[in-house]
């Protein structure tokens, strides 16, 4: 028997409990791969959004189906602290505006449905940042484009390959996995490792 249907063959005769771990081991190990390879741009990047929001700058967050809550997650970490004595910063989740979101996908097309607001509301100053478990995501990738356009400060979040993400965002971080699942856990720890490190940027205690 190959090793392939022989592990085929362990998955199906394996006890729920024995998956759970399993995949808990799966998610564990991914991310020590993501967070080993990108500790320092994280570091590097937290601090750059934290500049800008000591400026007045505003994030800008998007993402379609899953990778939607994961950018409307930082966008509420952001704008209603968890952790007390922590300031708010203006995150801006583009993706909650349904009238304009069909609005501009009736009377345009869907691909424009961030361009469009980026576009209206955002300035140099501000920060465009972007989920995909793929990178490929042409609504998402117009953002950025226009983002690199306006100069403002763009982080991109994407799984597999990263699709067109890295060609078009300052900042790219890509979880080296093509299960969907493992890709947005790793987001997800990205999302309170980020907002921690911009406030220990501002001068905020450093917390567990």
């Amino acid at each position: 028997m190959s090793a392939s249907l022989e592990t085929a063959t362990d998955r199906m005769t394996e006890s729920f409990r024995e998956k759970v771990l399993r995949k808990c081991a799966e998610s564990m190990e991914t991310k020590e791969k993501f967070f080993a390879t990108y500790a320092e741009s994280l570091d590097q990047m937290s601090r750059a959004l934290a500049e800008r929001f000591q400026k007045g700058g505003r994030l800008f967050v998007m993402g379609n189906g899953g990778s939607l809550c994961d950018a409307l997650h930082i966008a509420v970490e952001f704008n209603h602290p968890i952790i007390e004595k922590r300031l708010a910063f203006p995150a801006v989740a583009l993706m909650t505006d349904i009238a304009t979101m069909t609005a501009i996908s009736n009377d345009l097309d869907f691909t424009r449905v961030y361009v469009n607001q980026l576009r209206l509301q955002a300035t140099a100053n501000d920060v465009a940042m972007v989920f995909s478990s793929s990178g490929k995501s042409p609504n998402l990738i117009y953002a950025l484009e226009e983002a690199r356009a306006k100069k403002m400060l763009s982080i991109a979040f994407s799984g597999k390959d990263g699709g067109r993400f890295p060609e078009v965002a300052d900042y790219c971080y890509i979880v080296p996995s093509f299960s969907i699942h493992r890709i947005q856990e790793a987001h997800a720890t990205a999302v309170h490792i980020i907002w921690d490190l911009v406030h220990i940027a501002l001068g905020a205690e450093d917390v567990t």
